[in-house]
Formats: C-alpha cells, sequence, structure tokens
C-alpha cells in the first residue's frame, strides 16, 4: 500500500509527517502521523471507516499536496518510526484511579504507600523481544517509538517490557511487567520497582529514565516540591499492589493525584479565529463544555476528534470549562471516556471569591 514521509525544517522547526494507505476488512484506511522529528507522534485517520482503494488514494494525494504547499518535502534522512500498525498488542497497561485532596494527606503519611512524580506525555509502554522494539500506548496498541528510545531500550541484550511516559525523545520509566522472559507483573510492587532500578544500572539509555520512587517521610517533602514547581501531579502505589491490567471500578492500591485539572474532550465544531467547540457525554446526553483556542504550534483537530484541556474548573450549570488551555490531540483517548464525570466544578468557596 502507498505510505509516504515528509519533513520540514525552517528555524527552530524540524517536523515530520507521514501518511499510509492501509487495507482494513474490505477496504482501505488513510493514516496520518505528525511531531517533532524524534518525538512521539500524534496520530490518526483521514477516513472515518474502510473505503474502496481509489477513493482512499484520492484523499491520500490531496493530504500529500496539502503537505508540499505548506513546504513539506521527501526525504531519507531521518531514522524511521518502529511498529506503528495500531494493532492489538495483547499487553493492557494499568490504569489508576484519582484521589481527592481530601485522602492525600493520608497517602502522604502512610508507609505502605510509595510515591512516584506524575510525569506530563503521553503513555508509552516499550517491549523488547530480541532486535524488535514494540511500542505500546495506553488502550494496548501498537504505535510509533521515538528512535532515540528504540536505540536506548536495544542497548540492553535480554528482553524486557517496561511501563512509562514519553515526554519528547525520552521514556520516563516507573514500572516492570517481564524481564528476561519472566512475567513479573504479579509481584508485588517493591519488588518490581528494585527489578527496573537494578535493569536500567546493567546498560547505557541516555533516553530512558528511571522515575524516582519516595517513602515516608521524604515523600511529603518531594509532594511538595513538585506542586510548587508546577509539576503535573504524583501517583501513590502500595508496596504488595501487583500490576493489574485495566482500572478498578473504584477505589484500588494504587492512586493519581493531579496539581491541576485536566480532561479529554471531543471536538465537535471549528471556530473562526483558531477555536474549536467541545462536547462531554453524560449518559446518554451530550452535554456542551465551551471553546478552546488552538495555538499556533499545533494543528486544528477536525470535528470528531479526542483533545486533553487544561482547565481552572468548570462551572455546573453550562459545563463550560474556565480557563481552558489546549494540550493537543489524544489517539490513546476513546470518545466514550470523554465524560462530566472528568469535571471539577466550582465550589461555593471559588464562587464567592470570584
Amino acid at each position: 500500500m502507498d505510505s509516504i514521509t515528509l519533513y520540514y525544517r525552517e528555524g527552530s522547526s524540524d517536523k515530520v509527517y507521514q501518511a499510509s494507505i492501509q487495507s482494513q476488512d474490505e477496504g482501505c484506511m488513510v493514516h496520518f502521523a505528525y511531531g517533532r522529528r524524534g518525538s512521539t507522534l500524534n496520530t490518526g485517520t483521514k477516513t472515518a471507516q474502510p473505503i474502496a482503494y481509489q477513493e482512499a488514494k484520492a484523499v491520500f494525494d490531496k493530504l500529500v499536496r496539502e503537505k508540499t504547499a505548506k513546504g513539506y518535502t521527501q526525504g531519507t534522512d531521518s531514522p524511521a518510526y518502529q511498529h506503528s500498525t495500531r494493532q492489538p498488542s495483547g499487553i493492557q497497561c494499568q490504569l489508576l484511579n484519582a484521589v481527592s485532596e481530601d485522602q492525600v494527606e493520608g497517602l502522604l503519611h502512610d508507609r505502605e504507600h510509595w510515591m512516584q512524580e506524575k510525569k506530563d506525555g503521553r503513555r508509552l509502554l516499550i517491549r523488547k523481544e530480541g532486535d524488535i522494539i514494540t511500542g505500546i500506548n495506553r488502550l494496548g496498541l501498537v504505535v510509533a517509538v521515538p528512535p532515540t528510545i528504540a536505540q536506548s531500550a536495544g542497548n540492553y541484550p535480554r528482553d524486557f517490557i517496561m511501563d512509562g511516559e514519553a515526554v519528547g525523545d525520552d521514556l520516563h520509566a516507573f514500572d516492570l511487567l517481564s524481564h528476561g522472559g519472566e512475567d513479573v507483573r504479579g509481584l508485588r510492587f517493591a519488588d518490581r520497582c528494585f527489578r527496573l532500578r537494578d535493569l536500567l544500572n546493567a546498560f547505557p539509555h541516555p533516553h530512558i529514565h528511571l522515575v524516582e520512587t519516595y517513602c515516608f517521610p521524604e515523600k511529603k517533602e518531594r509532594f511538595d516540591e513538585f506542586m510548587d514547581s508546577g509539576k503535573e501531579g504524583v501517583v501513590f502505589k502500595h508496596i504488595d499492589a501487583p500490576y493489574q491490567p485495566g482500572k478498578p471500578g473504584c477505589g484500588g492500591t494504587q492512586f493519581k493525584h493531579k496539581f491541576y485539572e485536566t480532561a479529554s474532550f471531543i471536538v465537535t465544531k471549528v471556530n473562526a479565529k483558531r477555536s474549536v467547540s467541545l462536547i462531554l457525554f453524560e449518559g446518554e446526553k451530550i452535554r456542551p463544555a465551551g471553546n478552546v483556542t488552538i495555538p499556533p504550534n499545533h494543528g486544528i483537530p477536525e470535528p470528531g476528534t479526542v483533545v486533553e484541556c487544561r482547565y481552572l474548573y468548570a462551572f455546573r450549570e453550562s459545563g463550560s470549562i474556565y480557563q481552558p488551555v489546549y494540550l493537543g490531540q489524544r489517539e490513546d483517548i476513546r470518545a466514550a471516556e470523554c465524560t462530566t464525570a472528568q469535571l471539577k466544578y466550582k465550589t461555593e468557596e471559588m464562587a464567592s471569591a470570584a
């Protein structure tokens, strides 16, 4: 099937755009990926469902013409991204429930819960099997691996699966699923933590970094540092907790806490002046969530796209978010997850202070 990789360089900009036609069911889909060269690419499709090859080829050719008109050119001087088929990997990552501010203080003083910094990036599991390096996203789908991360992972002689957060060219590793062919997901978190540390101490990995784990009483001091320095948040993990796929219906033994609010929304309309309208689901109903401006360094998302926004709070009456900041598209978030249950609403204290 057809595929192309385009590059754009001007000043400090160094971007890559990939497009391809891939067979699916009895038709074809047009896929694309874009972002800064060497970083974790944003991905998506230009066709909502499989279509005939000639129709897909017309969409593909139009896309290539649009990009070349903007200054993109073909080239072969960039390492190829590995395994971007977005097929099921057979691995499902562990997802955590959020913990309220009222519960944080207890977790900070609990000696059986350890704490890690929550990085502000994209979830990425790395699976090394021989010389093959595969990326896996939070949905369990195979995704592209930045060459820098793939090269670092390839320096280790044995197989492994590690969990982490991709931030630019680097992976911040915080958990281990397998090592040397041994499945370690059933081990307690404390043991997996030490196994991951020992693994990363055994080989050079300039683009893979260990996420530090903090115990009582140090975690309280680190918590305050992270909050004061504008970090995204923290996670708390019970020392005896195994690595369990998916998210518990409620509670659990491992939690996340964000210092600022973020949520995933569905784009419903493109407005004037680089603005888009957002919606959320509330049961079977669709609720408007306001608008957000798209910064110049981001492409304008199409209707139906899932995007992530930071915000201060939401208004309960209208459902709109206040002071929204666009963070980017989220191909690893399903539309069904974009619900009003994510929102933090304006409290009476906020209303009286306004």
